[in-house]
């Protein structure tokens, strides 16, 4: 499994009292820029975002902006920008990730104010350089970049464009056509999960505490994340002001193959295994969805029994969730609701989670147990529990 070269960053042990409580915020991160996939067909996969997900036109770079190796459509949704990109050379990186991944996330770009010291700061703590900083131009101003491994073949850019006005960066040109579907109503990534290998998971939170300043929100172990077969352990970590939510899953011992194992044995690696979108109405992103046909895990009726009783009392129709499968739960700030898609490619690797926040800042946890059976009862249709 390709890996980025640890060497250089410690390996903190969070199961003891060395647990970074607060971010060292050194790295300033707005937001995310962008989250580019590498696909086999982009302008078929462009067409599903579109259609599926209300995810809507923005840019595109191809041979008829002068992009010789590879094209890319740029999709928009409220502050989420996909970028999904195919190559036109057989023996380019880009087709040998695609071989081996199959279609799957290759950037995780971060908007931050200053690229060059984004990767100054990272790459002196340990962060192994993927671009060193890049001033890209057009007549719209300018763009500058950088970039950094982190686990797998994933890559994080630092991307800085408060100089720029242009429709996305150099080398883009506005891309529309007379097919417009309109937004499911997702908002903003609201956090990305990263699967690695047995033994992984305290060598990557420690890369992001100390690489890139984060601090570890919330852990979760075997007991928290288990069903009677499968088992896993996950440790989020956060940026400074929160905008950015890394979670970093490793398998844990169980009877059986976890979701986070075959994962691994699909995708041939550590990797990106699902990407949280946040809405403000989660009962009409999900209705207009299903009717678009995406196709999202079965959650069993008996689960509704009790929730009202764990949960207490919500705004929503209970009745209405329970007819959509989305799942409740509560923290002490709150409630969030959610529900997840099943794979959106034909490898059971990459998939979404939409999740709407009623003021709670965790992440589902007394929902794992039904979300869990959910996804083995997949996975031993597919004869891969």
């Amino acid at each position: 499994m390709a890996t980025a070269d640890l060497t250089k960053v410690k390996n903190y042990d969070y199961s003891g009292e060395k647990v970074f409580e607060k971010a060292q915020d050194f790295l300033p991160i707005n937001g995310t820029d962008y989250v580019e996939l590498y696909v086999g067909n982009a302008k078929q996969a462009a067409h599903f975002y579109k259609t599926a997900f209300g995810f809507q036109e923005l840019a595109y770079a191809g041979l008829e902006t002068g992009s010789r190796d590879r094209v890319s459509y740029v999709l928009v949704q409220d502050k989420i920008r996909l970028v999904l990109t195919s190559p036109f050379d057989p023996e380019s990186e880009i087709s040998h990730h695609i071989r081996k991944h199959g279609d799957g996330v290759k950037v995780i770009a971060l908007w931050v104010d200053d690229a060059r010291k984004s990767y100054e700061e990272t790459t002196k703590r340990g962060a192994r350089s993927f671009l060193e900083p890049t001033v890209i131009k057009d007549e719209h101003g300018e763009i500058v970049k950088s970039g950094i491994h982190t686990y797998g073949e994933t890559i994080h850019m630092f991307i800085e464009r408060k100089n720029y006005k242009g429709v996305f960066m150099p080398g883009f040109e506005k891309w529309q056509t007379e097919y417009q579907p309109g937004t499911t109503g997702l908002k903003y990534i609201d956090h990305m999960v990263g699967n690695v290998e047995l033994g992984a998971m305290n060598k990557w939170a420690g890369f992001y505490a100390e690489v890139m300043g984060f601090a570890n929100l919330v852990t979760f172990d075997d007991k928290d994340i288990s069903t009677e077969y499968t088992a896993l352990m996950s440790k989020v970590m956060t940026n400074g002001n929160g905008r950015i939510k890394f979670p970093i899953n490793e398998p844990a011992h169980g009877k059986k193959k976890s979701q986070v194992e075959e994962y691994l044995d699909f995708y041939h690696g550590p990797g990106c295994q699902h990407i949280a979108v946040a809405t403000d109405d989660i009962v009409f992103t999900i209705s207009e969805m299903r009717k678009r046909g995406v196709e999202f895990l079965y959650v069993p009726g008996t689960y509704y029994d009790t929730v009202k009783d764990r949960v207490g009392i919500i705004e929503e129709d209970m009745e209405v969730l329970k007819k959509w499968g989305i799942m409740v739960d509560r923290d002490e700030d709150g409630y969030l609701l959610q529900i997840f898609t099943k794979p959106v490619e034909d490898r059971p690797t990459l998939f979404f989670e939409i999740i709407q926040r009623k003021g709670a800042k965790s992440f589902g946890k007394g929902n794992f147990q039904a979300l869990f059976e959910s996804i083995e009862a997949e996975q031993a249709r597919r004869g891969t529990l």
